[in-house]
This record gives C-alpha cells, structure tokens and sequence, in this order.
C-alpha cells in the first residue's frame, strides 16, 4: 500500500501498468524475504513469546535452514525483478531497506528500546520505492510520503509494545515499555510523535500534490489519532494502548485513501 501510494505520485504522464506490476510484486517478494529471513533470525525468542511461539519456526512446522534458503531465495528474486523489470534504484532502495532491517533494527532489539527509532528508518522506506519505480528519482514529494510513514510507525509500534511488554520480556527485546515499565516514557512518546505528524501530513497540500479535501481530512484524521494517544498517556491500560493499534491502522490506509482521491493532477 505505501510502495503504491509513492509510485502514484512518482509517475507523469501515461499509466504503464506492466511498470507498476514489476514495482509491486518486486517490492512483495523483497518484503516477504525479509521478514522471513527476520522470523528466521528471531526464532529462538519467537519461542519465548505467546504471541509469537505458533510461528512455522518455533513451533516445528518449517526446518530453520529451510525457511532462511526460502528468504534469501525470495530476497534476491525481488532484487532481479525490480533491476530487470523497473529500475536499478529501486532495487537498490530495497536491498538497502533489507540489510538496515535485518543487520541494524532486528539485532538491536536485544540491545536497545532505540531500535525501534532504527527500524522506522526502514520501514518508512515503501513509499520511496514507488516514488523511485515510477519516476527513476527521488524528489521531496517523495520525502514527504517517507516522512508521513516514519513518524505514524512510532505510536503503531510503541503500542504493540505495551500490549505485549511481558512477552518482550520474557525474550529478552528492550522495547522502551521493557525498559521502563510505568508506561509513562512510552505514552509521552506516543503524544509527541502523534503530534509531530499532523503538520507532517499536511505538507502535501502545500507542496501542491493534493487538494483541499486532502487536508481538512488529514487534520481531522491526525487529530483523531493524537486524541488516542492522548487516552492511553492518561489510563495506561492495554485497552486504551489497543485503541491506539486500532486507530493507527485505520489512519495510514483513510490518509492514503484522500490523497489518491484528492490529487492535484493524475
């Protein structure tokens, strides 16, 4: 969904479909390569967790050697696909965002709650693909997009946390709720990101690539969600930790949505 919204506005002129299919599918085998080389590398605390303790791995259903042969398998088919069938750029964006996932954010789990700051640096990297397998560029459009990504993952992911802390726990991930257990570092971190992100989401109306319906629905959207934020720092329960799960996956897809309804050109 990011990868596309980023070659929606990376395009100009005709649609070539075949172009956006290579953009998809490569960004999708390179995706599941590493989260299947990740879920390889997590195995043993996968085990530790409730959460996570059914996965094909710790619970027996995939052989360890199997399943790391099937990521590096669908990691470098994503890397030919998107070299061969789109651009060489965005391969590259994508074997970028491979290696600071799975050799930055995933082992610093073990080491510091600031590996989550780490792992938004890939994980807001979707919409630059696009951006890039559309346009063969990068430009501020596409920063922008990025930048949207990478603040809404901090209040998404900080409640995953708190929802499950006992569980990081027990596997040994400092997540900032591990490390601080009152819950007050991880809601003041929800607010402030939150916050952070309505002027953020706004941008795009200013730098003219969406219209006025885009931005009355983005400011009502960021307001809804730093609202959820603003709950959880105040009842730092897993409900109201859950509410902000819940808003936050309705958020990303409902800002997406007005910006593909709302474009200043097509």
């Amino acid at each position: 969904m990011s990868t596309a919204i980023g070659y929606f506005f990376g395009h100009s002129g005709s649609w070539s479909l075949l172009n956006a299919l290579h953009t998809l599918i490569g960004t999708a085998l390179m995706a599941s390569g590493t989260a299947a080389l990740n879920q390889w590398y997590e195995r043993e605390g996968d085990l530790l967790m409730n959460r996570t303790k059914m996965r094909p791995l710790p619970s027996g259903r995939l052989i360890a050697h199997r399943a790391m042969c099937f990521g590096i398998a669908l990691a470098v088919a994503g890397t030919l696909e998107l070299g061969f069938g789109v651009n060489w750029l965005t391969s590259g964006l994508c074997v970028a965002t491979l290696f600071m996932y799975l050799f930055l954010y995933t082992p610093l789990k073990q080491r510091t709650w600031w590996s989550t700051t780490i792992g938004a640096f890939p994980g807001a990297m979707p919409p630059l693909i696009g951006f890039a397998g559309a346009a063969g560029k990068l430009t501020a459009e596409a920063w922008v997009l990025s930048a949207i990504l990478f603040l809404w993952q901090f209040p998404h992911f900080y409640a995953i946390a708190w929802m499950y802390r006992e569980d990081y726990q027990r596997a040994g991930i400092k997540m900032l709720p591990v490390v601080e257990p009152d819950g007050r570092s991880t809601s003041r971190q929800i607010i402030l990101y939150s916050l952070a992100l309505i002027p953020i989401s706004l941008l795009p109306k200013y730098m003219g690539m969406v219209g006025s319906i885009y931005l009355v629905g983005a400011l009502a959207l960021g307001v809804w969600f730093l609202y959820s934020g603003v709950q959880v720092s105040l009842d730092r329960t897993r409900a109201k930790a859950r509410r902000v799960l819940l808003t936050s996956v309705i958020y990303l897809p409902a800002l997406y949505a007005l910006m593909v309804l709302d474009p200043v050109r097509l």
